[in-house]
């Protein structure tokens, strides 16, 4: 492949993730309009968000897994084709049952898409320098996605209707799979003989399916103390302690256990979920702020979080690599960290009768430098020590602990908001005053977790070492980094 042809062949990539990204937000604008045109109730309306969270989130690690093994770029065009049928299905639906039907079946096909975009990307571009800057490209798309999601259903929803929002996603999702078809390099993969491990499939996928389903339902619905909520998050993590078993006596293992030896590539899946939790915070709870405190509309809201994505564009694609090249992934991460940490403190200082200027800009532009500095570093680090056969997997892996926590996280600060403002109002408090303490107690727990995520990256994840620097030799670079060191 020609180096103009790999560039290319990542824009496609990307486009990809886009497409699944912005698939999540845009969704949330246009949910008032689902409900009103198809009759949903409160409840019911959840699982138009519910269903799709579930199959993602359950299948990630596999589908990371299976693009090992019988070949990336498979696994990725077959994930295209599943979305964009299933988006046309959405965009067709004029019934619940077959638009939340077809909502499960757009997130297999988005968690088949999303999970190995990440490893063909480290394989791709072997050199670190590229590498760094081909990840910035990457990080850009996966965490500005969110807020150009909030514009593209404002826009939407408003100009035509809300059945867009997937039709969206065919033209894209055609394009995309023909390019890629012309553009990726195929990939046999290791094949299924070196990790077919049916039992342990089912066991992981049984577990991180009925994981999200217990924080995006029964703890969401009844609380966390409930016993609904405590039996299946229990029954959750003894199919997860099963899976751990099986996979360390197994021959031919589906997820080898020797990936979490590298304190890097261990850390930064700690480090992940406690960042994607604190920033549902700002993309979810902030819009809420906006639209039922500020009055403002869906457009209105989208156009809100534009600087965040200009900043973020600026960061990720024209200075990430080079900070990460001068001063190493794990030290431009930190400060990254704690300047996101900083965004939450100061928006749970927002008043009710807030100016944009004043309370809400500056938060943002704090959020966007902080994200698109620290997010194409902890991409780095998630797949420091991914040999080519592994890749997928670990790109899995990073990305079913964005998801985990991103699911988490908003059960949870959602649930915490909703106590603390109802709690307020029975206290004599006007409404907006009590969503707005709701949302703050939210924002202030959000920043705690990042800062959370601050002491696991202090703690846990080690320096660069000589090894990973470009100026060393591709054969020093063979000798040095045996598969999943500590390094990177």
């Amino acid at each position: 492949m020609t180096d103009r042809n790999r560039w290319i062949a990542l824009y496609v990539l990307c486009v990809g993730m886009l497409m699944i990204v912005l698939d999540v937000t845009v969704v949330n604008v246009a949910l008032p309009s689902i409900q009103n045109d198809l009759g949903f109730s409160q409840s019911s309306l959840a699982w138009v968000v519910n269903a799709y969270l579930i199959s993602f989130g359950g299948l990630l690690l596999l589908a990371g897994r299976f693009g090992d093994l019988i070949g990336r770029k498979s696994i990725f065009l077959a994930g295209l084709g599943v979305f964009t049928a299933a988006s046309l299905l959405c965009g067709l639906a004029h019934g619940q049952e077959l638009l939340v039907a077809a909502r499960f079946v757009q997130g297999i096909g988005g968690a088949m898409t999303s999970a190995v975009i990440l490893g063909m990307i480290v394989t791709m571009f072997p050199e670190p320098r590229e590498q760094a800057k081909a990840i910035g490209v990457y990080g850009f798309v996966a965490s500005a996605g969110g807020s150009v999601g909030l514009l593209a259903g404002g826009i939407l929803t408003q100009a035509i209707n809300w059945h867009w929002i997937f039709f969206l996603n065919i033209p894209i999702g055609i394009v995309t799979a023909v390019l890629a078809m012309r553009l990726l390099e195929g990939d046999e993969g290791i094949g299924l003989g070196e990790g077919a491990d049916i039992p342990g499939a089912i066991l992981i996928t049984s577990s991180l399916m009925l994981g999200v389903y217990t924080i995006v339902k029964p703890a969401a619905d009844y609380g966390w103390g409930s016993d609904r909520a405590l039996g299946l998050g229990a029954v959750s993590l003894a199919l997860l302690v099963a899976f751990v078993a099986r996979e360390a006596r197994a021959s031919t293992p589906l997820i080898p256990l020797r990936i979490f030896r590298s304190r890097n590539v261990s850390g930064a899946n700690v480090v992940q979920p406690l960042l994607v939790a604190g920033m549902f915070g700002l993309f979810f709870l902030g819009a809420l702020y906006l639209q039922r405190v500020l009055g403002y509309g869906a457009l209105q809201t989208g156009l809100a979080f534009l600087p965040t994505t200009i900043v973020m564009g600026l960061l990720s694609l024209r200075y990430s690599e080079r900070l990460i090249m001068r001063f190493g992934a794990r030290r431009t991460l930190l400060p990254g960290l704690l300047l996101i940490a900083a965004g939450l403190a100061l928006f749970a200082r927002a008043p009710v009768h807030g100016s944009y200027a004043l309370h809400v800009l500056p938060v943002l532009i704090l959020l966007g430098v902080g994200v698109g500095t620290s997010f194409p570093a902890l991409m780095t680090l998630a797949m420091s020590g991914a040999t080519q056969e592994d890749a997928g997997l670990a790109s899995g892996l990073v990305n079913t602990s964005a998801q985990v926590g991103g699911a988490l996280g908003l059960a949870v600060l959602a649930t915490l908001s909703t106590t603390r403002s109802n709690h307020l109002l029975q206290g004599g408090a006007r409404r907006a005053s009590a969503l707005t303490g709701g949302y703050h107690l939210a924002f202030l727990i959000g920043a705690a977790l990042v800062l959370a995520a601050v002491v696991v990256a202090v703690t846990v994840l080690q320096p660069e070492n000589k090894a990973t620097e470009p100026v060393a030799s591709e054969a020093d670079r063979s000798c040095a980094e045996p598969a999943y060191s500590e390094v990177g």
